[in-house]
């Protein structure tokens, strides 16, 4: 079976129907459509990009609207029941207002990452076109879901699994309309929750925006590094600089649409900033552990520690501490399969693994978090089949 066709797993009960166009075929977009498509929804892409376009169509995300053909007139001038604006922000208000002049009957939706400056521009311009009850059919969204990577090469009709859904309505969102939305968002497996704009705007800010950012800036850093440094790099500088590879193109356009909200938080990391720097500079004139710089370094660490604590666990669930077992992997095939494999036959359960490469050798390190219950089962069945661990 090729990727354009049907997935081969039985269609699942699903609450949209089609057709549903997603206008805008990148990573959102296609993986919209593969994730519909799973579940049996007929699909239209659109895009302004014949090469994007056909780089869906080719993965099986959907076909294009201008191929479509129903099987009768009545069906081809209804038109689709649901679009989907998975563009840019900064083009997202004009495609959402397009959609809704062409398509009468639909609903539809944007999953855009910036909501205020979307919904409000759309609004606006459905006014001056003498469409405003037109608005009643637009709800905005944002699946809080992404990859580094970009594009419909690395679509994944799994993408939106468990991940929240925002619906954001406005004050003139029918309430069909919005359960409209919510049902796709719970339809490709995602968690729908409802805020205003602002909350929205806010909130992306702080957990999303600000830290591309700031990871974006640290790896900046590394530029000009001479290779010796770069040579010492391990885990944390590889977690923390990892989402500086995304695309700049389309951050900027989210970034740049979310400015107020993410200058406020920029702004709190400044001052903590400052006040840091300002005792290490003392420190470094005055001589080390003095200037005040032991309480202002402990006074971001322990902060750091508070707000880590907060951020929600396992499936959204509490915070949890797991215990955390550190094992050598051999840099050969099979490998990690053999030390997953072998933990799962003693009923051991890996809640997070991490994997750290050591430089210039031919192994990794393997940190395995498990309930702290099992430990003392793990570490049987790991000594008992020969694994290195490196002891805390």
């Amino acid at each position: 079976m090729s990727s354009a066709e049907a997935p081969a797993q039985g269609p699942r009960a699903m609450a949209t129907r089609g057709p549903v166009l997603v206008i805008g075929s990148g990573l959102l977009g296609a993986s919209l459509g593969l994730a519909l498509r799973a579940g049996g929804v007929e699909v239209l892409l659109e895009d302004a990009s014949p090469t994007s376009l056909r780089l869906a169509q080719d993965i099986g995300a959907g076909r294009p609207l201008s191929e479509w053909s129903a099987d009768t007139g009545e069906q081809r001038e209804a038109g689709p029941r649901l679009v989907v604006v998975a563009t840019p922000p900064d083009v997202a208000d004009r495609c959402v207002v397009h959609a809704l002049r062409a398509y009468p009957r639909a609903v539809v939706t944007d999953v855009a990452s910036v909501k205020d400056a979307v919904m409000s521009d759309a609004l606006a311009e459905l006014g001056r076109q003498g469409m405003a009850g037109a608005g009643a059919r637009y709800v905005g969204s944002h699946p809080m879901a992404g990859r580094e990577r970009s594009g419909a090469g690395a679509a994944d009709a799994d993408l939106f699994y468990g991940r929240p859904w925002v619906v954001v309505a406005h004050e003139g969102s029918s309430p069909e309309a919005v359960l409209a939305v919510r049902a796709l968002a719970s339809d490709v497996g995602g968690v729908p929750m409802e805020m205003t704009a602002p909350m929205h705007d806010r909130s992306v800010a702080l957990v999303s925006h600000v830290p591309q950012l700031v990871s974006s800036m640290l790896a900046a850093r590394l530029g000009d590094a001479p290779p010796e440094a770069l040579s010492l790099a391990g885990q944390g500088l590889r977690d923390t600089a990892r989402i500086a590879a995304s695309d700049p193109r389309l951050w900027t356009a989210i970034l740049a649409g979310n400015a107020g909200p993410v200058a406020e938080v920029l702004r709190g990391i400044q001052r903590d900033l400052d006040d840091l720097v300002s005792h290490l500079d003392a420190a470094a004139r005055l001589g080390p552990l003095r200037g005040g710089s032991v309480g202002a370094i402990n006074r971001v660490m322990e902060a750091g520690n508070r707000g880590v604590a907060r951020i929600p666990g396992k499936h959204g669930g509490a915070p949890r501490r797991y215990a955390e077992l550190e094992v050598l992997i051999p840099d050969s095939p099979g490998e990690m399969g053999r030390l997953f494999s072998e933990l799962g036959e003693a009923g051991v359960s890996i809640e997070d693994f991490v994997l750290e490469h050591s430089a210039g050798q031919q192994v990794g390190v393997g940190r395995i978090m498990i309930d702290p219950s099992a430990m003392e089962r793990a570490v049987a069945v790991l000594e008992a089949h020969s694994w290195r661990l490196i002891p805390h």
